[in-house]
């Protein structure tokens, strides 16, 4: 009798466990392509704060792509090498009074590219080989990094050494490896600076676009998150604007670099990011307000992804966007590549966005992002000025 019953209790479990599953493929996503442009390889940043350089490396290699045809592998160890120590320079200089750490903007790239040039991937060490892992791993390498640029910059005495930075590129070298004065490619020699230069694409070109209501909109201003330490500026324009430039640029065949929040609970791991309205989920999902405040972050996430494509969204507004950078919620904490738009069998658009988290996840490295999740979530992003609509070029004055 025993066992007829847990033989029961198990057909049940299995019954409501097929049920669900099936729930859960009806909610899935099956996506159309609207347009999509071409883009280099998936590329894996593995553990390293590195995305700033991946992201727009992939950006400036689909821009030579769109522009020469040519298919490169930009060195994103070469541009961190660089941007590493010109961090710690600003640091020491301010005397420890600003952040050194592993991210970056998308700025940081195109300065490198303008400043000291560029090499292929493999005109320098396979990331992680020097220290003998087969990917990034700068959990050894920011332990040694970071105490040291804060020794030398928060150092009591009346002067310093310019010593420091010879002991500070030996770091960096022994970890990124040494970036070359020259090198050969195809079979011809090259310096990173007249390899930047054969590349095919004008560095004056590109522009960073912002919207928030803390600056006046047709402006420039250099937006407020530690990780932008450059300082560069950016374009302050209505969300509607922001967002229709991303459209106009996709739709002629153009990437874009977009920085932004992936922290919030609707980006999954699997390769979906919607702007979940939370409130209407609950019940949705079977869960009322109380039950939802108990749950973990996993768990909330996991009766979202059970939602699929049928997760409600809230609505993007210009106040939330300045409402959640103003109390921290949006965040500062991903670089990724927009290149083409789709949309799910219920009609809803979703931007094709490439990471650089290898090829992981539902659809081997990409997301499908909607558009609500990147209206509210952009930081900012970097495009080409000529995939801006001619009205906003004017108002713009580019």
């Amino acid at each position: 009798m025993k066992k007829l019953f847990v033989l029961a209790v198990a057909a049940i479990v299995a019954l409501g466990a097929n049920a669900q599953e099936k729930k859960n493929e009806a909610n899935k996503p099956v996506f159309t392509t609207i347009k999509e442009n071409k883009i280099t390889s998936i590329k894996d940043q593995n553990r390293s704060g590195t995305c700033w350089a991946y992201s727009t490396l992939s950006y400036f290699e689909a821009e030579i792509l769109k522009a020469t045809g040519k298919t490169y592998d930009l060195c994103e160890s070469f541009v961190a090498n660089k941007t590493y120590m010109d961090r710690a320079v600003q640091v020491v200089r301010l005397h420890g009074d600003c952040q050194f750490a592993q991210g970056g903007a998308a700025y940081d790239v195109l300065y490198c590219l303008q400043n000291y040039g560029i090499c292929p991937e493999n005109a320098m060490p396979f990331p992680g080989s020097l220290y003998g892992d087969s990917l990034n791993n700068f959990n050894e390498f920011f332990s040694l990094l970071e105490p040291y640029v804060n020794a030398v910059a928060r150092n009591k005495g009346p002067k310093i050494s310019m010593q420091w930075k010879k002991g500070m590129q030996g770091i960096l070298d022994s970890y990124l490896g040494e970036c070359p004065a020259s090198f050969k490619y195809e079979g011809k020699t090259y310096t990173p600076q007249t390899f930047m230069n054969s590349l095919g694409i004008n560095l004056d070109d590109y522009v960073t676009i912002t919207s928030y209501t803390h600056h006046p909109f047709w402006t420039q201003f250099a937006v407020e998150v530690q990780d932008n330490w450059r300082n560069p500026l950016s374009w302050n324009l209505p969300m509607d604007d922001m967002m229709r430039i991303i459209d106009n640029a996709v739709n002629n065949g153009y990437t874009v670099a977009w920085g932004g929040d992936v922290s919030e609970e609707g980006f999954t791991r699997t390769g979906l990011a919607y702007m979940c309205d939370t409130k209407a989920a609950q019940s949705l999902a079977g869960s009322d307000m109380a039950r939802w405040l108990k749950l973990s972050k996993t768990q909330k996430t996991s009766l979202l992804d059970s939602l699929g494509c049928k997760v409600p969204e809230i609505v993007p507004t210009q106040e939330m966007r300045q409402q959640r950078f103003d109390n921290w919620e949006l965040t500062d904490d991903h670089g990724m590549l927009i290149y083409g738009i789709a949309k799910d069998q219920f009609g809803k658009e979703y931007y094709m966005v490439k990471n650089s988290w290898g090829e992981t996840g539902d659809y081997k490295g990409i997301w499908y992002m909607t558009k609500a999740f990147i209206a509210a979530n952009t930081m900012d992003y970097m495009v080409n000025k000529n995939a801006i609509p001619k009205d906003i070029r004017k108002k713009m004055g580019i």
